[in-house]
């Protein structure tokens, strides 16, 4: 039996303390981004994370990455950030670049089925607000495993009504397109994912 799904505007005085009540009991919710709308949970409820997995489709051996609304919210999920890693950071956040960083243990063992894990602090006001009073969440993109991203809260109805706790309605997506994802845990930094955040872009950090 679906659940019931809610849909409030970003700008209702009750959004925000709805939403971070719904992560804060387990839930699962929508979300609008810089880049796309997200679905997430709380980065340390492995049972709620199991559940974003069950809304989107998703395949456990995919980790999800964890959105923080700044730096301090890192503490305890990566390491501290080496000089180049902190020069990204510093450059592209908030902003559309997801880093592959080495993962903490102690975490849930659904985050990650190896020892990295993708982190980002989206440049959106209102979401990183909401970070800030969950802590930390699981979350990727509101739309079922290998079908598009969703840029409205009605694409994400469409895809995980009944299968998320809320939906926030924050108009259109501005990016438009998923975070660049760069993988830092090598000898050399690789994209894994092109996006907003272009390679000469990245290379301006390494080569400054």
């Amino acid at each position: 039996m679906k659940k019931e799904t809610r849909i409030i505007c970003l700008d209702k005085k009750q959004s925000l303390s709805t939403a971070a009540g719904i992560i804060q009991a387990g839930g699962v919710i929508a979300f609008p981004t810089d880049t796309v709308y997200g679905i997430g949970a709380s980065a340390f409820d492995h049972t709620a994370i199991e559940k974003l997995y069950r809304a989107k489709e998703r395949s456990q051996e995919k980790a999800i990455p964890i959105l923080a609304a700044d730096l301090s919210g890192l503490v305890g999920i990566t390491p501290l950030p080496g000089e180049m890693v902190l020069s990204l950071m510093e450059k592209f956040w908030p902003g559309a670049l997801t880093l592959i960083l080495p993962l903490l243990p102690g975490l849930p063992a659904n985050l990650s089925q190896t020892k990295t894990i993708g982190v980002r602090i989206p440049d959106h006001d209102f979401t990183r607000e909401l970070l800030r009073q969950t802590g930390p969440l699981a979350a990727t993109s509101a739309n079922l495993s290998g079908q598009e991203s969703a840029l409205t809260a009605d694409e994400v109805l469409i895809n995980l009504g009944g299968k998320v706790d809320l939906i926030l309605d924050g108009g259109i997506s501005p990016g438009g397109v998923a975070s660049t994802v760069l993988d830092c845990t090598k000898a050399e930094p690789l994209i894994l994912r092109t996006g907003p955040v272009t390679l000469e872009e990245i290379l301006t950090v390494f080569h400054s």
